[in-house]
């Protein structure tokens, strides 16, 4: 391995450096994105069951709100509980992009990484070719075999420009990927936390009906 990074030349440098990063970022998405991180079994359900049971209070949210993407989409809709549905679509949306925006942290720079690996390679490739025809062009063509590993040596940076490239690409649009599923998964969770603060709702204005019913006959 350390025989063809040294064949490789200077360029195998930076794109060692873009493999390590993109390692780093690999791995530290896998743990950030983590399902249980994102989306908590039964969160849902339990902040549905506080709206049914009115424990909304100030602590319950922001407790909620610091729990996990998912709970800061809930509590940015329950912020907002008291206003019209649409208002809290809104709030919903706004909270989303920026949850989105943080779930895809890094995933542009591992892009980055898989689009220039291959053009870092083939510059690589390029300076030791240059390198070896100037040779030629000093001591003439001499062994041919020695020309071909010339030729041959020139190409690792090409292929090791590959290998960082293709795993980053396929990890890249892995996570692009479970993030659009995670969003889905948080869209359904705010729906049903809508319906359940509409039930609310409805509830208790049926309760403020009946109880002005019961004390019309009394008054009478």
């Amino acid at each position: 391995m350390l025989e063809l990074v040294k064949a490789g030349g200077w360029p195998m440098i930076p794109l060692l450096l873009l493999a390590v990063v993109a390692l780093a970022i690999v791995v530290e998405r896998f743990w950030t994105l983590r399902r249980k991180e994102v989306l908590p079994p039964n969160l849902g359900e339990e902040v549905r069951n506080w709206a049914a049971r009115g424990q909304l209070d100030p602590a319950h949210i922001e407790s909620l709100r610091r729990n996990s993407p998912l709970g800061a989409l809930l509590a940015a809709a329950l912020d907002m509980r008291n206003r019209p549905r649409e208002q809290i679509r809104e709030r919903i949306e706004d909270t989303g992009r920026h949850l989105v925006h943080r779930m895809e942290k890094f995933l542009n720079a591992l892009g980055t990484i898989a689009a220039a690996g291959p053009l870092l390679g083939l510059f690589g490739t390029v300076v030791g070719m240059i390198q070896m025809f100037l040779g030629i062009l000093d001591h003439g063509v001499g062994d041919v075999n020695q020309l071909a590993g010339g030729i041959g040596k020139a190409l690792v940076c090409t292929a090791t420009g590959m290998i960082v490239a293709i795993p980053a690409l396929m990890f890249h649009r892995h996570f692009r990927s479970r993030v659009a599923g995670y969003v889905i998964d948080m869209e359904q969770q705010a729906s049903a936390l809508l319906d359940a603060l509409d039930a609310k709702s409805v509830a208790v204005v049926r309760a403020r009906v009946g109880q002005g019913q019961n004390a019309a006959p009394n008054q009478a």
